[in-house]
């Protein structure tokens, strides 16, 4: 079963992404922060990733940039989620090798195309 590590500080968010990813037969773990991302880690390697970029202590671009440049994380695909939008925003993601960039308030139908795009073997 694919594993999704949810890094998502909002409550809210967390349990309507959570609901869609769980709709979508996906095993969901969710964390806060970065640091407690990073613990997960240690533990097991999810299958993909869906960060937010504004969370308390690093920011959401930091942890990326981190995991897309250690060797043992680097494939795993990284979705940004967040309500930093603009262009600049997305082209900072993928400048620092996030995978695809999803504004919020999430829609559930394109949260779910970019997930099977990344899941789908």
């Amino acid at each position: 079963m694919t594993t999704v590590l949810l890094v998502e500080d909002s409550l809210t968010d967390t349990e309507i992404m959570t609901r869609y990813l769980w709709k979508a037969g996906l095993t969901v773990i969710s964390v806060t922060n970065c640091e407690d991302a990073r613990k997960k880690f240690q533990h097991q390697k999810p299958d993909l990733i869906v960060l937010d970029v504004m969370l308390p202590g690093k920011s959401g671009f930091e942890l990326c940039r981190e995991l897309k440049t250690n060797t043992e994380t680097k494939e795993i695909p990284i979705v940004i989620c967040s309500t930093k939008g603009t262009e600049a925003d997305k082209f900072w993601g993928a400048l620092l090798g996030a995978d695809a960039y999803l504004p919020k308030p999430v829609d559930q139908k394109e949260l779910m195309n970019i997930i099977l795009r990344f899941t789908i073997a």
